[in-house]
């Protein structure tokens, strides 16, 4: 067996050399405002005395409510309508009064003076004129020029001929004017000539709303913002909050530059360590697989240049940043204990850039951790979205728990809305695994789930063709999970490995006695074959299987297992019958696999379960010494002949291994109670 261990070399110190630059070259170039504060509590700093001049900027929600405001006091905007006006001075010229034509200059003096100030439909958009009368205005467009007139000279059609009458009665009071205006027509003269121009109130509207000022106030360099110990009220924090903004914008850091430089690299080396320590202690073997080593780094580099760029351009968006993937990204190809150091390394720069570093990187660790355990439950077609529904619900339960006790200061409707939306987005993001499949060639853990699927076509002819090979790939897959478990080896790659390990025998199934049954007549495949010839024909399930494999796209990862569950050893019935027979012990190279030897700690389980299992069937005793005795002279033979020799596998681990398997033929092949037969009733 090779001994584990791992070496330290340029294929391990260029990749993070590289990582440190990257870092040390996006980290920001302005310092970050150092003062850490809660409305309410004390300040505990020394007193702060204001560097520079600053406005001060206006919270959300008062922002919001002036907005809020605003949109609800809208002005109106008329167009005036000289026709309408034009038509009824010729129709009240016109109008048949009879004895009464005295009143007609009464009567078009009204006309004027009512369409003069405007008239607008009863049925139409109803003048808002407000809390204060006095003060609701609306909007005249006339003459290409537009006036502002109060809502309290504009006439409604039903007011306007109240006004018509009163103007005409009170010089003519001997006769019954309205009865007068009404059979000669004259209340029809009175028309509405303001139209409402809905399109442009709104235009007019939204214009004035947005522009609200953001500033309520001015703070001049030298003026005192808080004393040492002061608690920080509202407009404490107010004015903090605005001299934050304008120091990370204007100021930032005001010492020498290569100072600042030097910080940053300090800060990116100790993150880089603290990223390759992680690798190292958790699986250092990962370093001597590019692959999988890269793909690390490119993970963890996105989740750092994504932070850094969006805290830079717009901070208040890293709410919406899907962080999460990263734990996704990192799940889908590794084990679980790489994950949470992993997320946490790469949410660093988050805690330490971001103003509300804290809060994001508590929200995000743990939502991280649960999207992963969700995941394992809900990960097919519309079930992610299940996943995306639970990561956001612990991300806003974290971000409320925050609020509470006032360390997230943000507007909780957008910073909820944003939430929402990077939760969805995971949805959106996961896909990309399949790139990165392609780009690094890696099999993902969603990969080999939908090759462990008995349903597929591949497995489902393998149990068509060569049904006792199947039984048998059920009962590997089962041991080998069992033993995977139980020294931390890659449970899931096993159970792949198990199941595909055997296709190739699909192509001959009669020739391998598992699938007896085949055989027409009761007769033996094997009879009236030479030793040679058999083991020729059983040897050829690996070239077979290989080629089968390539054919339906298995991964190189899952198609090693075919290579590698015999390794270099040979057809032992057939070889020993050979020799026994009198063959030449040195023409026998047609007995031994032309596979490889193990690699890895899966493919040395795959190839002890299965001679365990295949060879267990001879088994007359089931004691658990005959079990113990069995298992260590399978596994003493592999190793004699140097099956282990070039496997990353320790004695600890191998031990483990076949205590494992002990107690699974014991669970296997226990006595049984005879069930006694009845008596005939007489």
């Amino acid at each position: 067996m090779k001994k584990p261990g791992i070496k330290v070399n340029y294929r391990t110190v260029i990749p993070m050399a590289l990582v440190f630059v990257i870092l040390t070259v996006i980290f920001p170039r302005a310092a970050k405002f150092s003062y850490d504060y809660r409305k309410g509590s004390p300040w505990a700093y020394e007193t702060l005395i204001a560097q520079f001049d600053f406005p001060i900027l206006k919270t959300d929600e008062q922002l919001r409510e002036e907005r809020s405001k605003n949109k609800s006091v809208v002005i109106p905007y008329y167009r005036y309508r000289q026709d309408v006006v034009d038509n009824s001075r010729k129709a009240a010229d016109e109008l048949n009064l009879g004895n009464y034509s005295s009143i007609r200059p009464q009567i078009i003096s009204a006309l004027e003076d009512i369409y003069s100030n405007g008239v607008v439909s009863d049925e139409g958009v109803k003048l808002d004129r407000g809390d204060d009368p006095s003060t609701a205005v609306l909007f005249i467009h006339k003459d290409k020029r537009v006036t502002k007139r109060p809502v309290s000279e504009v006439f409604k059609e039903s007011d306007a001929k109240s006004k018509l009458l009163s103007e005409v009665a009170s010089k003519h009071s001997k006769f019954n004017v309205d009865s007068v205006l009404r059979a000669s027509g004259a209340y029809d003269l009175v028309a509405p000539n303001l139209d409402y121009d809905s399109r442009t109130t709104d235009l007019v509207n939204s214009e004035v709303s947005s522009r609200i000022s953001t500033t309520q106030g001015f703070v001049s360099a030298g003026q005192l913002i808080v004393s040492e110990g002061e608690i920080v009220t509202s407009e404490i924090a107010q004015m903090l909050d605005s001299y934050k903004v304008e120091y990370e914008n204007n100021m930032g850091y005001g010492g020498p530059r290569i100072l600042f430089w030097l910080g940053n690299a300090l800060i990116a080396f100790v993150i880089t360590v603290l990223f390759f320590l992680v690798i190292y202690f958790l699986n250092k073997r990962i370093f001597k697989d590019t692959r999988r080593f890269w793909y690390l780094i490119l993970v963890f580099l996105i989740s750092v240049s994504v932070t850094l760029f969006v805290n830079k351009f717009a901070p208040r968006f890293l709410y919406m940043v899907p962080f999460t993937l990263t734990a996704l990204y990192v799940e889908a190809f590794f084990k679980n204990k790489m994950n949470l150091p992993i997320c946490v390394v790469s949410y660093l720069p988050l805690l330490i850039f971001a103003g509300n570093g804290v809060v994001l990187f508590v929200m995000f660790t743990v939502a991280s951790v649960v999207a992963v355990f969700a995941f394992k439950f809900f990960n097919q077609g519309w079930q992610q979205f299940i996943t995306a529904i639970i990561v956001f619900v612990t991300l806003a339960v974290t971000y409320f728990g925050f609020r509470l006790v006032g360390m997230a200061g943000d507007d909780p409707y957008h910073a909820v809305l944003f939430m929402f939306i990077g939760s969805m987005l995971i949805v959106a993001g996961y896909p990309l695994i399949y790139l990165f499949e392609k780009m690094f060639n890696l099999v993902s853990n969603s990969r080999l789930r939908e090759l462990c699927d008995t349903n597929n076509v591949l497995l489902r002819e393998l149990e068509h063709k060569a049904p006792g090979t199947f039984q048998h790939s059920l009962q590997v897959m089962n041991m080998a999970y069992a033993a995977a478990r139980a020294i931390d080896a890659n449970a899931l790659l096993v159970r792949a490995g198990a199941l595909y390990h055997d296709i190739g025998k699909m192509n001959n199934p009669a020739c391998f006695i598992e699938n007896d049954s085949l055989s027409p007549g009761g007769a033996h495949y094997h009879d009236g074959l030479s030793p040679k010839e058999s083991a020729t024909a059983i040897i050829k399930h690996v070239s077979d299987g290989l080629e089968l494999a390539r054919q339906h796209k298995l991964p190189d990862l899952v198609t090693e297992f075919i290579r590698t569950h015999h390794g270099t050893s040979n057809t032992g019935y057939f070889y020993t019958k050979y020799l026994n027979d009198g063959g030449d012990p040195n023409d026998v190279d047609c007995f031994f696999y032309k596979g490889r030897k193990p690699q890895t700690k899966e493919q040395i389980i795959l190839m002890i379960c299965d001679s365990v299992e295949a060879a267990s069937r001879t088994l007359k005793d089931n004691s658990p010494e005959t079990f113990s005795s069995f298992i260590e002279n399978i596994v003493g033979g592999k190793m004699k002949i140097g099956q282990f020799d070039e496997a990353d596998i320790s004695i600890k681990q191998l031990n483990a291994v076949k205590e494992v398997l002990k107690g699974y033929l014991s669970q296997i092949y226990h006595e049984r109670v005879a069930y006694p037969q009845r008596k005939n009733d007489k």
